[in-house]
């Protein structure tokens, strides 16, 4: 069975564009770390849905760019990744970026957590950047 990767919104209005072109991205890139795509969700989402889900899930009181719920098994990636709209554009904004370039960072990031891939040591957040890099650079 092919995996699936399907995009929604929780409380922002924001349509992604090119669905089919970054589902084949998301694809290619899981593929790329030698994993099978199981199901994926991309959820979309404020500022304070994503703060009210780190607080309550994670126990984090912080604002975050983006959230992953692992469910995968296996080689077989499945999971939810929920992104802050509004904290991508503000991030977009701060390293100078566009703002599709910076949301592609993030989709990719939550991703890559999914194919096993860590960001809490120096270390496993170059690996991480790494990566990122390697499947932005496939975004053609």
């Amino acid at each position: 069975m092919a995996g699936r990767i399907n995009f929604y919104r929780e409380d922002v209005n924001y349509r992604l564009r090119g669905i089919r072109h970054t589902r084949a991205w998301m694809l290619n890139c899981i593929s790329q770390q030698n994993r099978t795509a199981g199901e994926v969700s991309i959820i979309f989402c404020s500022d304070e849905f994503l703060y009210n889900m780190n607080v309550e899930y994670l126990h984090h009181d912080t604002l975050t760019d983006v959230i992953t719920f692992d469910y995968s098994a296996g080689d077989t990636v499945s999971g939810d990744v929920f992104i802050s709209i509004p904290r991508v554009k503000e991030n977009a904004t701060m390293y100078g970026k566009p703002f599709t370039e910076e949301l592609n960072r993030v989709m990719i990031h939550g991703i890559l957590h999914l194919c096993g891939y860590k960001d809490k040591t120096r270390k496993d957040a170059a690996l991480m950047r790494s990566k990122e890099e390697e499947c932005l650079a496939l975004f053609a």
